[in-house]
């Protein structure tokens, strides 16, 4: 009531009907189910997890069961302290989690001896499809468009490759490299290859020759790998590769019935300006003091747009997290403990399986046989014996039977494998008792030029964490240097940073949800798929586009999903030539980026003085391409945090004119139970669940993208090679598992279910007073940018900051900096406009809350106020010199105009509950000229 007087409305729908045009306000309620509380609705999900039958997996594909270490699991995982940060552009106040990120980059660096990584990708085929796109750039014969990927690689992985090739014009070439290695393969027109190690069906190879032939031919060679196999196997860098990529999920992260995992991507230092994803980079602060900073920031698509080397937005920080801790955890000897325990069981298998009488088809191995039974006939019975054992193999088209081993295997399950095929063939068990050799030191049985020699993980962060207290503390170390969304608000304009509730959250952790592998037969898997089912009528309900995939697994991901959907559909037609993307001004910045990986043509229209899309200039511009024109894709409510009213009328025109219309989904939060895109014309819309349906950011991902379209889209949906899904004229896959991050879907679905239909339109009702009562709080202080015909934002708003630069010299950053003094993480800055602070305070913040961000705002006005007055010195000031870090703070010395009690407690309220930046702010040109990527060495650290 408080709120409503000052934005001067009598009640939310009064608020409600002033903000969004009558013409789009939705006739009916949402079509959802009643809420539940969370008592209630755990005890439903406890019923739907236990309609999914957990097996021991043995079917790899390079999903594996884990240990996940209690220490990480409690700590990380399960902690809001890490689940609900937000990606590290402010790096002040991000310093935990970008050293546990350098920490994953040496990890991987030091694994496939490469020479620079980066900070995650999103999956296996995502960070291949990176690796077949990066190379193409590099490529020295422009006439060169074809890419050699070897039929060893992972199905899933060829998958997505062929998605990702096809709209650039990349031919992909499926071959076995050992034709390639003996010349019988050709190799006109090719200018990369990837080859998979150890391979789909287990087998390491040496690949030395077969590099020196391809660079000989001016070919580049990419290698999927496995980190666990690499304790043991030679590095694809000791051989020659240019690029490693694979995933990081066996180190401590459950397969969770496809991720989210994250995927590394390593390559040489030659190509680090070509490297795709983020890089964290070492470089040093204003004190001279080690500081962590995401490097090369130019290469992220919201800045270069159409000029970007990827569409990868979000990679997966809190996974790459884990795993980088999980390295820590267990150092050089217990990766090596592990990884020899579990080829010593295999290879205690393939013995066994011998005496059976089966031939095993891999001359070297790792923790995955190929097997032939010695009767054909016995496949089936085989089937039958593994499952009554609670047993998954990988069956394969030519009869024979892949089986892989794990961190979690005993000599128990060799036992038991040897028994199911003892069973099968009608032949004793043999005896199967796990070989001794890896508790005394295995000794390998590969070629020489396949063994390990060099050291890994030698720096003393992988050395030093020896009990689960040192780890526990080093973890809290850590944690502590990071401000998250229990620290404070996080009014990211565009992020959506809201509650991520504890009971959304706690199902994830469940084996019955976690311990998921993305193949396993359908009948096991029927609460997942009743969740899918429910979490896709839901999405359609609330979109009004009754068409879901929801296998993109980041935001990213999703417009490109939408955008090849809309490109199958044309090709369906036979206007494979409509190739022009019409995007406005206020479109969402990843948006021309997802554009031209789907091989269109970008064409930017005009917005008019108050931010909306200008109606005669995309007129023009659709009529101008009414013969080639594939879609408009638009942002709504804006960017610029406005609910148009014309947006009828930009569908109408692009319909008129031969083309479809994406909604970008990231203003969804200002949209749900009002309006929706399939209501105001939108063909397809692609929804950030990481945004409006709560799965926290992680410090930069997991995320989801999932897209809902038209009817007539329908069929177009994604499919995938292993598992049906998606319409019945489907473009190849976007992600490497069926669902994308299935695991993380249970969150948005326990979101639904605890809101009901009625609750999620009061939650966008409140977002949108909260935005409004903040402008009205600061609009007297900063101009507000945009705002609607009424007088009214959405559920973000843009704070001009443009004219300190010229009345007190102060630029934008350095209001986000001196937030941080205040508690603070600071709104986005310079987007979508140069020089402004775009807010959204979401629906999950108190008035309390908004006040104290509100205080902090109008406080550095004033601050600024001193500038401009001359009362303040232009370049010795508070907003210049911040953040103030502890240790500047407690100085002997203190050589400032201001006080140290100005600096640090500038409010009160500052003092109850300060929160410190562990470094000043950093020199980001010094980190650029001196990129260092990995964990610096330890003579630094005196």
């Amino acid at each position: 009531r408080d709120m409503l007087k000052v934005v001067g409305a009598d009640s939310l729908d009064a608020l409600a009907r002033k903000t969004v045009p009558a013409s789009i306000r939705l006739a009916a309620p949402l079509d959802l189910p009643a809420w539940e509380n969370e008592h209630r609705f755990l005890e439903e999900a406890r019923a739907l997890a236990s309609e999914n039958k957990i097996l021991k997996s043995h079917i790899g594909l390079g999903y594996y069961d884990v240990v996940v270490p209690g220490v990480i699991q409690r700590n990380v995982l399960e902690n809001p302290g890490w689940y609900t940060q937000y990606t590290p552009y402010q790096a002040e106040i991000a310093q935990g989690r970008l050293e546990a990120l350098i920490n994953f980059q040496t990890m991987v660096l030091d694994l496939t001896g490469m020479e620079i990584a980066n900070a995650s990708l999103l999956d296996e085929g995502t960070a291949a499809a990176e690796a077949m796109t990066m190379l193409h750039s590099l490529r020295a014969d422009e006439t060169a468009e074809s890419f050699f990927v070897s039929k060893h690689c992972h199905p899933q992985t060829i998958d997505v490759l062929r998605t990702r090739a096809e709209p650039l014009g990349i031919e992909i070439v499926i071959g076995d490299e050992a034709r390639f290695a003996s010349g019988a393969q050709a190799t006109a027109g090719l200018y990369g290859m990837l080859i998979q190690y150890p391979d789909t069906f287990g087998d390491a190879a040496d690949y030395a020759a077969l590099c020196r032939k391809a660079h000989a031919a001016g070919i580049k060679v990419a290698v999927a790998t496995d980190l666990m196999a690499l304790v043991l196997l030679a590095s694809p860098g000791s051989f020659g590769a240019d690029i490693a990529v694979g995933s990081a999920q066996r180190f401590g992260v459950p397969m969770g019935f496809g991720g989210p995992h994250a995927a590394f991507f390593a390559t040489r230092d030659e190509f680090k300006r070509q490297m795709p994803g983020r890089i964290i980079g070492v470089s040093v602060d204003v004190h001279g003091q080690r500081a962590y900073r995401m490097a090369l920031q130019t290469r992220e698509q919201h800045i270069r747009r159409d000029k970007a080397t990827s569409n990868i937005c979000t990679s997966q920080v809190l996974l790459a997290v884990m795993a980088g801790f999980y390295a820590v955890y267990h150092g050089p000897q217990g990766l090596r403990h592990i990884a020899s325990r579990t080829h010593a069981l295999t290879r205690t298998l393939d013995k066994a399986l011998a005496s059976l009488g089966c031939r095993q088809s891999n001359p070297a191995y790792f923790d995955t046989l190929r097997v032939t039974l010695p009767d054909p006939g016995a496949a089936s019975r085989l089937e039958t014996e593994a499952l009554a054992s609670g047993r998954n193999l990988r069956y394969l088209e030519d009869g024979s039977v892949g089986i892989s081993l794990d961190e979690t295997s005993t000599p128990e399950d060799v036992a038991a494998l040897a028994a199911v095929f003892a069973a099968a063939l009608g032949k004793p068990k043999p005896d199967a008792r796990a070989a001794s050799e890896w508790s005394k030191g295995l000794t390998l049985d590969w070629p020489d030029a396949l063994v390990r020699k060099d050291a890994i993980l030698s720096h003393p962060v992988f050395n030093s964490h020896r009990s689960e207290t040192e780890m526990l503390r080093y973890i809290k170390s850590l944690e502590n240097k990071d401000l998250s969304l229990n620290t404070s608000m996080i009014a990211l304009g565009s992020c959506t940073m809201k509650l991520n509730a504890t009971a959304e959250m706690i199902p994830l952790t469940w084996p019955e949800f976690g311990r998921m592998h993305p193949f396993a037969p359908e009948d096991q898997t029927r609460g997942y798929r009743r969740l899918f089912a429910d979490l896709e009528r839901d999405l359609a309900a609330v979109t009004g586009l009754p068409g879901v995939s929801l296998q993109p697994n980041a935001g990213s991901q999703g417009e490109y999903a939408g955008l090849m959907v809309i490109r199958a559909f044309h090709k369906s037609r036979g206007e494979g030539a409509r190739k022009i993307c019409l995007i406005p001004q206020s479109a969402h910045g990843t948006n021309p980026a997802s554009a031209v990986m789907a091989g269109l043509k970008v064409v930017v229209t005009k917005c008019d003085e108050q931010g909306n899309i200008d109606l005669a200039d995309l007129r023009k511009h659709a009529e101008a391409h009414k013969a080639d024109l594939s879609c408009l894709m638009a942002t709504y409510p804006s960017t610029h945090g406005v609910f148009e009213e014309g947006i009828r009328e930009v569908c109408k025109i692009i319909h008129d004119n031969g083309g479809q219309v994406y909604m970008d989904g990231a203003n969804m939060n200002a949209q749900v139970g009002l309006c929706s895109p399939g209501s105001v014309g939108a063909d397809v819309c692609h929804l950030n669940l990481h945004k409006t349906f709560c799965i926290p950011h992680g410090g930069g991902g997991p995320g989801m993208g999932p897209i809902c379209v038209a009817a007539h889209l329908s069929p177009f949906l994604p499919g995938h090679a292993l598992v049906k899904t998606g319409g019945a004229k489907a473009i190849p896959a976007i992600s490497a598992a069926p669902w994308g991050s299935a695991s993380i879907l249970t969150i948005s679905w326990a979101y639904i279910r605890l809101m009901g239909g009625k609750n999620l339109t009061r939650a966008t009702e409140v977002a949108i007073l909260n935005a409004n009562y903040m402008m009205k709080r600061l609009e007297s202080h900063y101009p507000v940018l945009y705002v609607g015909s009424n007088g009214t934002v959405a559920h973000e708003m843009i704070l001009d900051c443009r004219k300190f630069k010229q009345t007190a010299g102060i630029e934008v950053e350095d209001i986000a900096k001196r937030l941080m003094d205040y508690g603070f993480h600071a709104p986005t800055v310079s987007f979508p406009v140069a020089g402004t602070l775009m807010v959204e305070p979401t629906e999950s913040e108190s008035q309390p809350e908004m006040d104290r961000f509100c205080e902090a705002l109008i406080s550095i006005r004033k601050e600024i106020a001193a500038v401009e007055a001359g009362q303040a010195d232009r370049a010795d000031n508070v907003l210049k010199n911040a953040p103030h870090t502890a240790v500047h703070a407690l100085a002997d010395e203190w050589r400032h105009p201001y006080s140290r009690e100005q600096a640090v407690f500038p409010l009160p309220w500052v003092k109850s509950a300060k929160f410190w930046p562990s470094v000043g702010r950093l020199n980001a040109a010094f980190g650029d000229k001196n990129l260092v990527c990995s964990c610096p060495p330890i003579d630094s650290y005196a």
